[in-house]
């Protein structure tokens, strides 16, 4: 049994954006897209990235 969590590693939520774990990581350095460092790992909050792409972030990171 498989239990989904809410807190996505920085593999997890670039596959969940269908992007690259790369680019992923440049964007939310530069704060584009939410997302926490902690220690030498990124974290994101599966909601949170919802809410970013419901608000158009995701078309405004592009540009």
């Amino acid at each position: 049994m498989r239990v989904e969590s809410d807190v996505l590693t920085l593999d997890e939520a670039a596959a969940y954006l269908r992007v690259h774990p790369r680019t992923l990581r440049m964007k939310a350095s530069e704060g584009e897209v939410p997302g926490a460092k902690i220690g030498r790992v990124w974290r994101f909050h599966r909601e949170q990235l919802e809410r970013w792409i419901m608000e158009g972030g995701a078309r405004n990171a592009g540009s």
